[in-house]
């Protein structure tokens, strides 16, 4: 979301890293549940819907009509960070290369959001600012804000407990762990090149997801050695110590596809954490990983829309098909295949996928609060879609903000409809 590796240094991705939604208490098993304790009393559960390039955050219902509860505006501090920037050259020149760069002509003012365990806040990245702030919900004015290391925050991941925030410093090759109700910094550990996922599995571990340089035109297959270092680094989450490092390259070569890139993009995991289902950049489709073995064991490939422009070098951030999640009893997964603008729910036994589902650049996926659906967000449309997993058809579709991404379960108060500043 580059220095050029050498051969030995084609560590990468392979990837495990609990479920896409990251929302359960147990990474990866698929769960409806929010992170952190029990639901407490006096709290709705909701969806957070980040809408990168409106610099707000979309809160809407988490199952049944998905109707929205409210909006935050993330970035009630703009004019104070753009004085900033605008006033050391080094900054401005990273500010407007994120602009031109992945965010297609657009500031990227949210990435990635989380709720407080207590409900009463919530906790943005926003890759322009190269920051993380903590929003309060009621009053909509900044908590804390942690400015990371170098030049882009990016994705985030929250622990099971929901005490602590990953977030991925992407210019800086490193992962900051955060309080997350003071922005204290617990721990950073270094990765490869562009970190980009991060995920805390159950056992103890934090995964990290590096994929390299995704913005340059560099896009043919005999050029993906200029995409840099991607690997999966796994780290102790308590003491941040690297436990290993995961080259994704070697398996696939093993696997016999030596021609798919190796940037592992969004990854779920099954509810008993034995496997891993991944997308890579540039593939309409996935790969099975087998944990036990230490090998890819299938593949999907899904369909091509015949009106997605063949030259890759127009793929959104070397996106073919980005987001990925799984059904609470592991069975199905829901694919959006982003730049064939549609999301299909496959069968995970046979890896037959259903029906089509049309969706305008589809950017994310995830599972809603009660499990029977999968939440998409359609960037192209500015809505997010709940597609049944038992019959992979749509349910329903709810306007939110401009080009909305990641979608994330959430509790926030039961009386709250929105800030009353900010």
């Amino acid at each position: 979301m580059p220095s050029p590796r050498t051969s030995g240094t084609r560590r990468l991705l392979g990837a495990f890293a609990a479920s896409l939604t990251l929302v359960a208490a147990s990474a990866g098993a698929g769960s409806a549940s929010v992170p952190g304790p029990a639901a407490s009393a006096g709290l709705q559960e909701v969806m957070f819907v980040g809408n990168n390039w409106d610099g707000t955050a979309d809160v809407i219902a988490s199952r049944g009509d998905f109707h929205r509860v409210g909006r935050v505006n993330v970035i009630p501090d703009k004019e104070e960070r753009l004085r900033e920037i605008y006033l050391n050259p080094i900054r401005l020149a990273f500010f407007l290369g994120v602009r031109s760069g992945p965010g297609e002509g657009h500031d990227q003012f949210v990435d990635d959001m989380y709720a407080t365990p207590d409900g009463s806040a919530m906790v943005v990245s926003r890759p322009s600012f190269a920051d993380v702030v903590s929003v309060d919900l009621r009053t909509g004015r900044i908590n804390w804000r942690f400015p990371v290391a170098g030049y882009r925050a990016d994705h985030m991941a929250v622990s099971p407990d929901g005490t602590r925030v990953a977030v991925s410093a992407s210019t800086a090759n490193t992962v900051h762990v955060l309080d997350i109700a003071t922005g204290r910094q617990l721990g950073s550990f270094k990765t490869g090149d562009k970190p980009h996922e991060n995920v805390f599995t159950s056992d103890g571990l934090l995964w990290n997801m590096s994929i390299g340089e995704v913005t340059t035109a560099l896009d043919a297959p005999w050029l993906d050695w200029t995409k840099g270092d991607r690997r999966i680094t796994v780290v102790d989450a308590r003491t941040f110590e690297t436990v290993r490092v995961i080259d994704m390259r070697d398996r696939l070569d093993a696997f016999g596809r030596g021609d798919l890139s190796d940037a592992v993009r969004p990854l779920v995991f099954t509810p008993d954490e034995k496997k891993i289902y991944f997308q890579v950049s540039f593939f309409n489709g996935f790969l099975e990983y087998d944990i036990d073995s230490d090998r890819i064991t299938r593949l999907k490939n899904l369909p091509g829309n015949p009106a997605t422009d063949p030259d890759r070098t127009t793929w959104v951030n070397d996106s073919r098909h980005h987001g990925l999640s799984i059904s609470p009893g592991g069975d199905k997964l829901c694919v959006a295949g982003t730049m064939d603008d549609y999301a299909t729910v496959v069968d995970r036994a046979t890896l037959q996928e259903g029906p089509l589902v049309p969706a305008s650049k589809p950017y994310w996926a995830t599972v809603s609060g009660d499990g029977r659906s999968c939440v998409i967000s359609e960037s192209g449309a500015d809505r997010v879609t709940a597609i049944d997993f038992a019959t992979g058809r749509r349910v329903t579709s709810v306007d939110v903000g401009d080009h909305p991404q990641r979608v994330r379960l959430a509790r926030v108060p039961a009386d709250w409809t929105g800030p009353t500043t900010g």
